[in-house]
């Protein structure tokens, strides 16, 4: 989750409330707000919160998607891989039906189909980290 991220960060660069405050511009409140889980930034001011502990612009973004999703899991959901690509869902889906991804295939079963993407194979043949 964001917040135990953000504490973490503020934790390890030795940051508190008031410092983060000062250095990103955001208020106090919106701040405590944000420790407290009862908030989240959108995704413009989590560039700011990253950048200002000295984090890479998308520290909090990858965070999210690893916690939810290792090299262990057997499966990357198409959600997933779509949105660390850049692409729609459907886009993901019609290159998984037409066998165009190296990384997953899409099968259909009777009028329904089903996808399977190899988290492995995703990041080796992409260079994207899950």
């Amino acid at each position: 989750m964001f917040n135990e991220k953000l504490k973490q960060a503020m934790q390890e660069k030795e940051m508190n409330l008031t410092a983060l405050s000062a250095a990103t511009g955001i208020g106090k409140s919106s701040i405590s707000q944000y420790l407290s889980g009862k908030n989240e930034p959108p995704d413009k001011k989590k560039v700011v919160i990253a950048e200002a502990l000295g984090l890479a612009p998308d520290y909090f973004k990858q965070a999210a998607v690893q916690d939810s999703i290792t090299m262990e899991t057997p499966n990357l959901p198409v959600m997933t891989a779509a949105r660390l690509m850049g692409k729609s869902k459907e886009f993901i889906y019609q290159g998984l039906r037409d066998g165009v991804f190296p990384w997953g295939y899409g099968v259909k079963m009777g009028k329904n189909w089903s996808y399977y993407i190899s988290p492995v194979m995703f990041t080796k043949c992409t260079g994207l980290t899950i």
